[in-house]
């Protein structure tokens, strides 16, 4: 998509989606900086330039439904709760950690919302809570976030075959980088995921937009047949990564990152004054939320 159209996408999102999708962007930023000064131990796994997929799809659920998420889920952790704070501190920690500091990056548990490292890890589970909520709580859904290369785990269709059987409330939501850790995704996957969701008999949805408003109409009747009874959805999202896998690991040629650069929704150039102003808010809060956090002591969780 050209670099106008980008800037013309973020002009048309309101100032709540634009708010979030920024301030997702730099706290992020801030994680790559803060590993970089030996502030964050471990591994951290960003998802810059997948922002907007969480930022689109978290309006269209409600409070009953769960949320699975995986190892580059710190976006979808922010759209759900918009706790930077408690985010941070978990990931560093500190004090007032969501999980008291045991969690980290990527093993995060608040309420309906858990996510795991471990990958294929969450279908079987979002499948059996569907099954709960199918049948304890009509209406509700899980949805689960997966990678493409989360295709290549078994669970992902021994899930699918039940959910699809028991027709399940299930909503099955890949992030299509294209490249797996440091294996393109050519490389790795057969096929493509429409046909393998469709062989078990899913509804199935690919998403080449980055504009929220156009994701959440094309997919909110398709959520709301999935609530109703019609079985799992599948839906991929065409997107790219802008960051590395995990903190400086990042395997692609110069020219697969500028191409992926091409297609972020965030404007190179600084965008409008509307923009502009946002995106320095957004910056400064991130910074304030930083010297706050690490200010804390380090969480001493009991039991």
């Amino acid at each position: 998509m050209p670099e106008r159209l980008l800037e013309e996408i973020t002009e048309d999102l309101s100032d709540d989606d634009l708010g979030l999708l920024l301030l997702i962007r730099h706290f992020e930023r801030k994680l790559l900086d803060l590993f970089g000064q030996g502030l964050v131990q471990g591994t951290t796994h960003t998802c810059l330039g997948q922002e907007y997929v969480p930022v689109a799809l978290t309006p269209l659920l409600g409070e009953p439904d769960y949320v699975f998420s995986n190892h580059r889920g710190h976006g979808h952790y922010l759209a759900r709760f918009r706790d930077p704070y408690g985010l941070l501190a978990e990931i560093t920690g500190r004090e007032g950690a969501v999980c008291g500091g045991v969690g980290g990056s990527q093993h995060i548990l608040s309420g309906r919302y858990l996510s795991t490292g471990i990958q294929g890890e969450s279908l079987p589970v979002a499948a059996g809570v569907a099954l709960h909520l199918r049948d304890a709580e009509p209406g509700a859904l899980a949805l689960a976030y997966i990678g493409d290369g989360t295709w290549g785990e078994g669970a992902v269709y021994e899930a699918l075959n039940m959910a699809a059987l028991w027709r399940l409330p299930l909503v099955v939501v890949t992030e299509n980088n294209g490249i797996a850790q440091t294996t393109p995704t050519a490389a790795q996957l057969a096929g493509t995921i429409g046909d393998r969701a469709r062989a078990f008999g899913c509804r199935f949805l690919h998403v080449d937009s980055r504009h929220p408003h156009e994701i959440r109409d094309a997919l909110r009747p398709l959520f709301e047949r999935t609530r109703q009874g019609a079985g799992p959805l599948v839906v991929e999202f065409a997107t790219h990564r802008i960051g590395p896998h995990s903190k400086g690991d990042d395997t692609r040629s110069a020219e697969e990152i500028r191409h992926a650069r091409d297609h972020d929704w965030y404007p190179r150039e600084g965008g409008s004054p509307r923009f502009a102003r946002m995106d320095a808010e957004a910056r400064a809060f991130v910074e304030v939320v930083a010297g706050e956090v690490l200010g804390r002591p380090l969480s001493a969780r009991e039991g």
